[in-house]
């Protein structure tokens, strides 16, 4: 499927942020529309949902409204110490051996999957296999099979939660969702609820999960910046800054839609074809972010205005959540461990099989 890809971060933040930039497919993509995207495309779960990440205008508004209740800075902050007893739970098991482990399968991944699976009611019982639907969703090298095989995977799950919730109401978002109402008293439809649910549980750990992997990596790799964060000259919040601007955890997100024609810096994009934020690329300009972008610096005084948690009225909900999770992670790891080193070279660690998600499938080190 062809998508201009918009790599320069500010002719992005302007397309983000145009009010003919939809991400409704259904009235905005030419070839969804004419029925020229097959059903077993394999990335079709991205576009075909319906719920705040692919709804437009007041759409958009209303389903936000619903979720955004969630994310306050406030109850974000009264998870504080919740998330740091997570932190020395993990750590603590750790500690406990053997001293060679993968930190993103044993610290960089259990976190926010704990906090998000914890916040909207997810049973322990379907958690691994909720962890292997998100994976799935990522993994963009799956077959059109596969991916339909890995789409009724995560459907029959969160279905399911639904069910329960409705039941059994508990203390939880999922919940909280289903029985939440907005000013005008509308609720969510069936179907957009638990898309609601794939979007939240999704994307509301699989960018922590490569935040905290990529800034435990830059530090191990760049020990003169570690030093400059353990003598105080440096903060842990410009580490994830710089982190979010250098490896954006998202590296490519689909997709938007031209609204009308639109020229924008000398390019024509038609009505009804599809764009592509590349925030990755947007992160390494050297236009925006000097001639060494490519290298990972917290003295980089551009690092705070990198596009990596969005812009404009689809700015991330879970951006509170997703620092204070690496505000608390992040130290608290080289706390325990101060001679904590990497395994491998990084040219041996594996990329994720996705243009999407931007990790590595392991991140192996010496506890000591």
């Amino acid at each position: 499927m062809v998508a201009w890809s918009v790599t320069q971060p500010e002719l992005l933040r302007k397309l983000l942020s145009d009010p003919r930039v939809s991400k409704n497919p259904n009235l905005h993509w030419a070839a969804y529309r004419d029925g020229e995207i097959p059903e077993d495309w394999p990335l079709r779960i991205w576009v075909s949902v319906q719920n705040m990440f692919t709804a437009y205008g007041g759409d958009h508004r209303r389903l936000r409204s619903l979720v955004s209740k969630a994310f306050t800075p406030r109850r974000v902050e009264a998870l504080r110490p919740w998330v740091e007893q997570l932190t020395t739970g993990l750590l603590d098991r750790l500690a406990a051996g053997p001293d060679s482990v993968d930190l993103r399968e044993n610290f960089a991944y259990p976190l926010p999957i704990e906090v998000i699976c914890q916040l909207f009611g997810v049973p322990e019982e379907h958690r691994p296999d909720l962890r292997r639907a998100v994976d799935g969703v990522f993994n963009t090298s799956l077959s059109a099979e596969e991916a339909q095989a890995n789409g009724v995977l995560m459907y029959g799950i969160l279905g399911q939660l639904v069910a329960s919730g409705r039941e059994n109401p508990g203390d939880d978002l999922a919940s909280g969702l289903i029985a939440a109402r907005d000013e005008d008293g509308s609720v969510l439809e069936e179907a957009e609820l638990i898309d609601t649910l794939i979007l939240m549980i999704s994307a509301g750990h699989e960018t922590t999960v490569n935040l905290l992997h990529h800034a435990i990596l830059a530090l191990l790799t760049h020990p003169e910046e570690l030093a400059k964060v353990r003598s105080g000259e440096h903060t842990w919040a410009e580490v994830i800054d710089e982190t979010m601007r250098w490896q954006a955890p998202i590296a490519n997100l689909p997709l938007r839609y031209a609204v009308e024609d639109i020229e924008i810096d000398g390019v024509h994009i038609k009505a009804g074809e599809a764009i592509l934020a590349s925030y990755a690329a947007a992160g390494r300009s050297p236009e925006a972010h000097g001639s060494d972008s490519d290298e990972f610096r917290l003295s980089r005084e551009s690092k705070s205005q990198h596009l990596s948690f969005g812009h404009g009225v689809h700015y991330c909900l879970g951006a509170p959540l997703a620092r204070l999770e690496a505000e608390l992670a992040l130290p608290a790891l080289f706390e325990r461990f101060p001679d904590l080193a990497l395994a491998a070279e990084v040219s041996e660690l594996e990329k994720m099989p996705s243009f999407i998600s931007n990790g590595h499938t392991s991140l192996p080190v010496r506890l000591k």
